[in-house]
């Protein structure tokens, strides 16, 4: 397979993955103070809403790749 192909079959796995899961969440964990053997800790969750426009336009411009014929 070549390279080409590779990115075309990861932009049609990453468009379908945004449209299915709409958005990616995580907590990021920061050390606010240290005094003595006390710590103190703030939790802050994070999220990055992905639009359906670009799942589908990574779909489509994946799967235009993938039909593209190859000139040699």
């Amino acid at each position: 397979m070549s390279a080409l192909k590779g990115v075309a079959v990861a932009l049609v796995a990453a468009g379908a993955a945004g449209l299915f899961y709409g958005n990616l969440s995580w907590t990021k964990t920061t050390h606010a103070a240290q005094i003595g053997s006390l710590e103190l800790q703030v939790k802050d969750q994070r999220t990055i809403n992905i639009p359906v426009w670009a799942g589908v336009a990574a779909v489509m411009v994946g799967a235009g790749i993938l039909l593209m014929p190859i000139r040699k």
